[in-house]
């Protein structure tokens, strides 16, 4: 019994170590010509480890964030980069490299989004690269408005900022409203 108990207590005393690990889940989100764009993300924080070329190592796809997709949804079709994205939902993948990264448009959504499969690929836009003016502990991803239907999504962590500008494709847009 007193195995039992003593067993219990280790287990009680680390869920909530267990729980403090997980990164914090957030959301940004836009609401541009009345259709809402949001993006739901972990947030992960640096705690003194090198990120890009690191953690997340260069040339390989990563899941932005950790643990959890990145889910983008947009009730308006996009023009991103030049690539056409349809109102839908969908998780976004970087793969970066020392110098330019890529942001990924993937069909994949839900718990098998844990696991990258190129073949679902919407498609792939250049991101546009700059140093953050200082070390940025935690994932910041965010949605803002440009004016207009023009939108950014900016990626901003460990010294780097990441961001992708997209419109809302008012060809399309009006078609469907």
């Amino acid at each position: 019994m007193k195995i039992v108990s003593i067993c219990a207590l280790l287990i009680a005393g680390l869920i909530p170590f267990a729980a403090a690990q997980q990164p914090a889940l957030m959301q940004t989100a836009v609401t541009m010509s009345g259709k809402s764009i949001t993006l739901s993300y972990s947030a992960p924080s640096m705690k003194g480890r090198k990120i890009f070329g690191g953690l997340v190592p260069y040339n390989q796809v990563w899941l932005a964030g950790n643990g959890a997709a990145a889910t983008f949804r947009t009730d308006a079709p996009l023009e991103i980069q030049g690539l056409a994205v349809p109102a839908g939902e969908y998780t976004l993948y970087v793969l970066p490299d020392a110098k330019e990264w890529q942001l990924i448009i993937n069909k994949q959504i839900g718990p098998q989004a844990l696991k990258y499969d190129q073949k679902l690929d919407l498609g792939r836009v250049p991101m546009d690269m700059k140093k953050a003016g200082a070390p940025v502990e935690t994932l910041k991803m965010t949605l803002s408005r440009l004016g207009g239907v023009a939108g950014k999504l900016d990626l901003a962590w460990e010294g780097t900022i990441a961001s992708v500008p997209f419109n809302i494709d008012s060809v399309k847009a009006s078609t469907e409203w």
